[in-house]
């Protein structure tokens, strides 16, 4: 069932946050519409609690009980603070702002760690099998990434995302996993120390419920999340198959900078089939991936500053 749209995204969260919050929860929980849809209209609405409103007398009709979903989802919220686990909607004002733009902008976050709602962040990706040169680029990448203040984020996947979490992490850099799995997993298994110290020290950011388990299609809606919440992306090293060439995809999608090295464009026909598209640079060495970043980093310093002009005008 469709709503009415009444009135604008209005970006702040009113007074009934917590109402708002477990209105949204109990929209995902049922089972008439689609993740997307409950998430198009409650921005179309301003308020998940108006959407719920105006659901719940058909819900009540068709499923007597279910207005008891409402409580239900007030009580998940209260279990997952108490296992440490933030809860973040698209309504409110802590979530990712860039994020917010694409159209497959997660409806609900969950985290552990610091969340920013303007993070400046390059997402580095790439092979899980990498090649030695593969991890020692997606290092070099990552230090080039802290040594200018900007977040490295990856998917805490074996391979490259190691890679450029660890060094981000070893050289006092910020770093944020955005993972394919619930926020109470821990996968791959040989990764849960890292896991941690992300959580501890950066952020680990989850779409899915806590208890979701790896699956493939839980990758790729990461790798759409992990485009929209950066200012780029660069691909390291990856294969004609991999979540790596389906986020270079999404990225231009985005309208995003792709950065493809020349290791992923020797070997791949998606990665040549790309150079060429609005945004997408092929860089040969680190300075060249630098390069690229320090362009974005002064546009985005130059977007922020006439803005703040306009504000005091």
């Amino acid at each position: 069932m469709r709503v009415q749209r009444s009135s604008p995204y209005a970006g702040v969260m009113d007074a009934g946050r917590r109402q708002e919050r477990a209105a949204l929860v109990a929209l995902l929980r049922r089972k008439a519409a689609s993740w997307p849809e409950v998430t198009a209209d409650v921005l179309a609405a301003g308020s998940a609690l108006a959407v719920w409103q105006q659901l719940s007398p058909a819900v009540l009709l068709e499923a007597p009980g279910e207005s008891d979903g409402l409580v239900a989802a007030a009580q998940e919220i209260s279990h997952w603070g108490e296992r440490g686990w933030k809860l973040t909607t698209i309504l409110e004002a802590d979530y990712p702002a860039r994020l917010r733009e694409i159209h497959q902008a997660p409806p609900v976050l969950f985290s552990r760690g610091s969340l920013l709602a303007d993070d400046p962040a390059v997402s580095v990706v790439g092979s899980r099998r990498a090649s030695d040169r593969g991890l020692a680029i997606a290092a070099g990448v990552a230090r080039e990434l802290v040594s200018r203040g900007v977040t490295v984020v990856a998917g805490l996947a074996r391979g490259i995302d190691t890679a450029a979490h660890r060094t981000a992490l070893d050289d006092g850099g910020r770093t944020v996993a955005i993972i394919g799995t619930g926020i109470s997993r821990v996968y791959p298994p040989e990764n849960a120390g890292l896991h941690e110290e992300i959580a501890s020290r950066g952020l680990l950011l989850s779409q899915f419920w806590p208890d979701a388990p790896p699956q493939k299609h839980t990758f790729l809606m990461r790798n759409a999340t992990m485009s929209g919440y950066g200012l780029a992306t660069v691909v390291v090293e990856a294969g004609e198959r991999s979540g790596a060439r389906v986020q270079a995809r999404l990225a231009v999608e985005h309208g995003r900078p792709v950065i493809l090295t020349d290791l992923v464009v020797s070997r791949n026909d998606w990665a040549r089939a790309l150079i060429g598209r609005p945004g997408v640079h092929v860089a040969g060495s680190l300075r060249a991936v630098a390069d690229v970043v320090d362009r974005l980093v002064a546009s985005r310093a130059d977007v922020e500053a006439d803005l703040q002009r306009l504000a005091s005008a």
